[in-house]
């Protein structure tokens, strides 16, 4: 299978600690690590991971992070189309509670500077592709132009819409599948924390006609809606919960790479990957491969 990928790339600077500070107070004794991330990079290495061909488009500052990029990608086999911006390479600040929840800041950088024309040079790529995939942390008209693109060659298009944030009407015709978490759903809809799973797979039937919507909900596993039928799959169990950090890339990733199975399959394959990164410290290493989602799945069913 190829997959294009337009997204982000970016540098995470994590740091585990016990418990979130409160305002003004400073917590010493926290566990620091560095790492590649970004939603588009994520996402790229684990579809290559799990066997797809993959094209990425981003943007990378003039800096060290971004030749950290290139090896990464050269390593796990994604052919990456970069931008090289004036701004630093985009970078996220990370803190870990104990429990595995994670509060993330970021500073976009580089990927402020990409363009609607990049993706317009990147149109080769999307022509070759079976599945077009792009994410939130990348300016709204770059993900118009990707959405555009893509339909314009008669690829099918995945969002992500993460981080959470409205997409305009004229674009949502043109997504065939979209993985929103329950917050990005209430945010799409317009709908508050008390509406339930049906009511939240009810708007965004109503707003998004054309997509197979993919409802992820963490410990309650992800409810489907193809417009012809609707679903609820549990949770695959982890081994552990140690880090959510990149859990929906992972799912996201997993799910592109496995659009050739019966919807339930896929879905369930995208909650095994999910599962296998909650259970890893930081983004990259919880990128599974096929083997290590396939064992997981045969453990929950024993």
């Amino acid at each position: 299978m190829q997959i294009a990928v337009v997204g982000s790339y970016g540098t995470g600077l994590t740091m585990r600690i016990d418990r979130m500070p409160e305002a003004g107070e400073t917590l010493s004794g926290g566990v620091f690590a560095s790492g590649p991330g970004g939603k588009g990079s994520n996402q790229a290495i684990g579809a290559a991971r799990l066997g797809a061909r993959v094209s990425l488009l981003t943007a990378l500052g003039p800096d060290a992070f971004a030749e950290e990029a290139r090896r990464l990608w050269a390593a796990e086999g994604v052919e990456a189309t970069v931008v090289t911006a004036r701004a630093a390479t985009m970078a996220g600040v990370i803190l870990v509670e104990e429990s595995g929840e994670n509060r993330i800041v970021i500073a976009p950088g580089a990927l402020d500077e990409l363009r609607p024309e990049h993706v317009t040079a990147f149109a080769p790529a999307i022509a070759a592709a079976d599945l077009v995939l792009t994410c939130n942390e990348i300016p709204q008209d770059v993900v118009s132009a990707t959405l555009r693109t893509a339909r314009e060659h008669g690829v099918r298009t995945l969002l992500n819409p993460a981080p959470a944030r409205d997409l305009p009407a004229a674009d949502r015709p043109l997504v065939d599948y979209l993985t929103p978490n329950l917050g990005e759903a209430r945010l799409l809809t317009g709908l508050g924390p008390a509406a339930g799973r049906d009511e939240l797979l009810d708007a965004l039937r109503a707003s998004f006609p054309a997509a197979t919507v993919v409802l992820t909900c963490g410990a309650d596993g992800a409810h489907a809606d193809d417009g012809r039928s609707r679903f609820h799959l549990p949770a695959v169990r982890p081994s552990r919960v140690v880090d959510t950090t990149g859990a929906g890339d992972a799912f996201t990733a997993a799910l592109a790479t496995a659009l050739h199975r019966p919807l339930p399959e896929a879905v369930r394959f995208a909650a095994a990957a999910g599962a296998y990164a909650v259970s890893r410290f930081e983004a990259i290493p919880g990128l599974g491969r096929t083997a290590d989602l396939e064992a997981l799945l045969k453990g929950n069913l024993s």
